[in-house]
């Protein structure tokens, strides 16, 4: 079909010129908005076919619009009218903002980019800020939740916890009721919260807790410090509330990880659901660590002030509480004084923030920083604690409750000893090269009344009178003298002091002198090696170790010769226990510390020692000798320095060789003391039994004696008139009668008639051997 298009047809026809083909003039132009009719052809004239015009280049003024104030715009074309007076549309309607694809005309001009319009303002920024934290929010309680449901799932079921049993408390009274100590894993006995003062849980709230009453049992800051620590690897630090410090001491380990974080947090909460905040803090109170391994309040207060929490001095509560921080560093005995001053200051400030004391309370109550914090020295009774908690369980089985143990220790005698032994060597241990000391002491039945293990409980735990085995010496050689009294022997048989061999063994005095033949008292009195000796080879070594087991010893024993001479290993303790039989009249005895043990809650009787029926292990004759010639050690040997002032006493000195070990043993009918002096590294010294040890028994022995009746020592034995004279005869051939010494510090009243009593009975062989050995 031929199609003529006018010049109002075409797009672009320049503004107020007409067209060739324009319609006659007077014909109306057609209505806006509508396409203008097309004109009929003439009759008689073919319509002929125009080739369409190239459109003339469009401007922006032809199209009136500029496509780029609308972005939905991409191109001309979607402007182009209809050639109706519409825009794009065949009904009529305003397409405009509306996109129709156009047929190309042409080669279509270049797109220009869509350019985004910019948004910005506070309010763009709020709202963007807020889009992004509710979706980090989203996902990040959704990984909190995964975390949660995690470490949660490696818990027990919640209806199977239960709050652990505290380890049982093991309290060591004396014989009079003293607090000796508190043994067991806790280290104290358990206080309910009413019976502290009131600023003792106000000093733990305040600084470890201070929103301890109100909060939930979590702090959530604390558990974004844990994530935040632990995803930049520096460790969880701090943050956990007192209930989730009790949650982790109750129930988990000190791993800094963020699964035992998690964990905390859930038994914190059930903590908080199950117990009230009263009850939570007195088991926190009760479990929580103090440093050097006391567990709770009372442990903490005992160890460091040496009385009970329920006596704490303002001062000492702001001190431990500020120890929780770190125990091991700002406990009260902590290397550095100046930060533990600090840390009570910062107690006692937050104290008083808080509203629970004043300035001025908190003042008084601070630490001078240039004075030491006065804190108890754990003395020798620790020894005798140890000892009893090593006993308990072996008397009453597996220990599942809170329990009191009655004690047999002497608390003033055992502070006496505690002073002699530490004196002695303070004063005189540089001088004579020796640095510790032990001491037992026990009734005549074996009951212990004081006991020292070493000078310095806090410095070594080890127990010289009970651990350390060393040789004897001289000390053992009752044991000796006493089997042969069993072969016959007497106090008055003569024997040979000579050198001599026995299988290529050859014992020696230790100052190379030799008496030749003396009788068996004097032999023991002055510890002559070479009578011990063949004493050993006579009776058999055997016989002297079957002795010495039936009186006590415990220790194996090799059965040689030169067991005679003390040389091989004993205990104090044992070796005390086996002279007990010369003071009770020849009956066995075990050393006991214990006289009762008792539940703590009601007070029932779980053991009480019953003395075991007495075995007689010293013949009542043999008794008598022993008594006579272990009195006879005291009264001139090597025994002398010890004296006891209107009782009859005995013992026996022992020195082992190079002075390593110097003791004595020594009783009277109502106690039996032994000493020990030396080193733990077994160096030599200057020491013998008779010198300084001698000195702690008389001065620890006139104490323990003190307003007690003198009795004289059981059995008797009369020497012989011819056996007397005989010794008269010999000690007049020496000539003139040695005294005895004591230094003039030791001597008590009546001393100078004793001394009188002495010089006569010294009127016999002693002299003869005080000439030969300068005894």
């Amino acid at each position: 079909m031929d199609i003529k298009l006018s010049d109002g047809d075409r797009i672009g026809k320049p503004s107020g010129k007409s067209n060739k083909a324009a319609a006659p003039s007077g014909k109306a132009s057609a209505p806006a908005g509508k396409a203008p009719p097309r004109q009929p052809a003439q009759p008689g004239i073919k319509a002929r076919t125009v080739p369409p015009a190239k459109p003339a280049p469009r401007t922006r003024s032809d199209l009136r619009i500029d496509p780029r104030e609308n972005p939905n715009y991409q191109s001309y074309d979607d402007l182009i009218p209809d050639g109706r007076g519409g825009w794009d549309g065949d009904d009529g309607q305003d397409r405009r903002g509306t996109r129709k694809p156009a047929p190309k005309r042409g080669r279509a001009a270049a797109e220009k980019p869509k350019k985004k319009r910019r948004r910005s303002g506070p309010l763009w920024l709020f709202l963007s800020l807020l889009k992004w934290l509710l979706l980090f929010g989203f996902l990040g309680a959704v990984a909190v939740g995964a975390i949660v449901v995690y470490y949660g799932a490696q818990l027990p079921s919640s209806n199977t916890w239960a709050v652990p049993e505290r380890a049982p408390n093991i309290k060591i009274l004396a014989a009079d009721g003293q607090l000796i100590s508190n043994r067991g894993k806790s280290g104290g006995e358990a206080v309910s919260l009413q019976e502290l003062p009131y600023y003792v849980p106000a000093a733990v709230i305040s600084i470890e807790d201070k929103r301890f009453m109100t909060h939930m049992g979590i702090d959530p800051m604390g558990v974004a410090a844990a994530v935040v620590g632990q995803i930049t690897r520096h460790g969880v630090r701090g943050g956990s509330t007192i209930t989730q410090q009790l949650a982790k001491n109750l129930f988990l380990t000190r791993d800094q990880t963020l699964g035992r974080k998690v964990q905390e947090a859930l038994l914190a909460l059930w903590l908080e659901r199950t117990y009230s905040k009263q009850q939570i803090l007195e088991l926190y109170l009760n479990r929580v660590d103090f440093g050097h391994q006391k567990v709770g309040i009372e442990a903490a207060a005992q160890y460091y002030f040496g009385h009970s929490a329920r006596n704490l001095t303002l001062g000492e509560a702001a001190t431990l509480a500020g120890s929780l921080k770190a125990p091991s560093n700002l406990n009260p005995k902590g290397a550095d004084q100046q930060a533990v001053s600090d840390r009570q200051h910062t107690v006692l400030q937050a104290m008083a923030d808080e509203g629970y004391i004043t300035q001025d309370e908190a003042k008084a109550a601070a630490i001078d920083p240039s004075t030491p914090i006065a804190t108890t020295v754990q003395g020798s009774e620790s020894y005798v604690a140890d000892w009893v908690e090593g006993l308990v369980a072996s008397y009453i089985g597996d220990i599942k409750q809170d329990v009191v143990v009655q004690t047999t220790i002497d608390w003033d005698l055992q502070k006496a000893a505690e002073f002699d032994v530490r004196e002695m060597v303070a004063k005189n241990g540089k001088a004579r090269h020796f640095t510790q000391g032990a001491l037992v002491a026990m009734d005549p039945n074996g009951d212990i009344k004081a006991m020292v293990g070493g000078i310095d409980y806090e410095k070594s735990q080890y127990n010289r009178a009970i651990t350390a085995k060393r040789q004897s010496g001289s000390a053992f050689k009752p044991m000796v003298y006493l089997t042969a009294l069993e072969h016959g022997y007497t106090p008055d048989t003569i024997v040979d002091d000579d050198p001599f061999t026995y299988d290529g063994w050859s014992p020696q005095n230790d100052n190379g002198k030799y008496a030749g033949q003396i009788p068996l008292r004097t032999a023991l009195a002055y510890s002559l090696n070479t009578v011990a000796a063949r004493i050993s080879v006579d009776v058999g070594p055997q016989a002297i170790v079957d002795t010495a087991m039936r009186m006590g010893i415990s220790s194996p024993l090799q059965a040689v010769p030169s067991i005679a001479l003390g040389t091989q290993g004993v205990s104090l303790l044992e070796l005390t226990q086996a002279y007990a039989p010369f003071a009770n009249g020849g009956y066995s005895v075990i050393a006991n510390p214990i006289a009762k043990i008792s539940s703590a809650s009601d007070g029932k009787v779980l053991y009480q020692n019953i003395p075991p029926t007495p075995t007689e292990v010293v013949a009542p004759d043999k008794l008598g000798m022993m008594n006579n010639m272990l009195s006879t050690v005291v009264d001139i040997g090597t025994g002398k320095g010890a004296q006891l002032p209107g009782w009859q006493i005995a013992g026996k000195t022992g020195t082992s060789q190079k002075g390593r070990d110097a003791l004595f043993v020594g009783y009277s009918s109502h106690m039996v003391t032994g000493v020990w002096l030396g080193n733990d590294n077994d160096a030599p010294t200057t020491l013998t039994g008779g010198s300084l040890p001698a000195s702690i028994w008389t001065e620890f022995m006139q104490a323990a004696h003190k307003g007690v009746a003198p009795a004289a020592l059981p059995g008797s034995y009369e020497p012989s008139a011819e056996d007397l004279q005989a010794e008269q005869d010999l000690a007049a051939q020496q000539g003139q009668v040695q005294g005895d010494y004591v230094p003039s510090d030791q001597q008590g009243p009546g001393f100078e008639q004793q001394q009188q009593q002495v010089r006569q009975r010294s009127k016999n062989l002693g002299d003869l051997i005080n000439s030969l050995f300068g005894q």
